[in-house]
């Protein structure tokens, strides 16, 4: 099996090729696009989804397995992996790729043990699985290797890209190629509240 991992982002794209043949997983290639800040939004993706198509002609993965989109906070930074990701999908459905998500506390769960692992920590996992003397560099392209290494021991273990309701779910979660389906958040919860409280006071009038 091949997988293609992707570390999606608009100013700088991991990408990662691992190859697992029985227990055993292989480094096939790695490293990292990075987008001139002078160039357009357009002119990034495009880069891309040339990237993407690139590899996945050269190599023909069986799975493309990308980071799940998973922020809370930066707003901005989650626009422009999902604008990335969405080049990424779009490619993998063009080649007929079946697609694979984690989120990256998954993805270094799955690594390192730790789901709060810092990047030196990943990279050094990385370089321990795949027998490498150094971690790939940047830090981008050991993160999407360290995203194909996740989902090439979950396929081998039979684990599902996305399993309903078994991980927390952060904003912008519907994003997904299969959105958790998840319990209300606290702020659903409070509006549901409230409307059934205004349609029973409706009703007692």
């Amino acid at each position: 099996m091949i997988v293609l991992g992707i570390d999606p982002g608009t100013a700088a794209l991991g990408y990662g090729i691992v190859e697992r043949t029985g227990s055993r997983l292989r480094l096939v290639d790695a490293g990292c696009l990075e987008t001139p800040s002078s160039w357009a939004l357009p002119q990034r993706l495009l880069a891309i989804h040339r990237l993407v198509v690139d590899e996945i002609e050269l190599h023909r993965p069986d799975i493309v397995a990308v980071e799940r989109l998973f922020f809370s906070k930066n707003a901005q930074t989650a626009f422009a992996v999902g604008q990335a990701r969405g080049v990424v999908l779009l490619a993998a459905a063009a080649a007929e790729v079946p697609v694979r998500e984690a989120t990256p506390n998954e993805v270094k769960t799955a690594v390192t043990g730790y789901g709060a692992a810092d990047k030196e920590q990943v990279g050094r996992m990385v370089a321990v699985l795949l027998d490498l003397e150094a971690p790939p560099r940047p830090d981008d392209a050991a993160d999407a290797v360290a995203v194909a290494i996740w989902a090439a021991n979950s396929e081998r273990v039979g684990i599902a890209s996305a399993i309903a309701g078994t991980r927390p779910v952060g904003a912008l979660d519907r994003s997904a190629v299969t959105p958790a389906a998840t319990a209300e958040s606290p702020f659903e919860r409070a509006v549901h509240e409230a409307l059934k409280r205004e349609r029973e006071a409706g009703k007692a009038t």
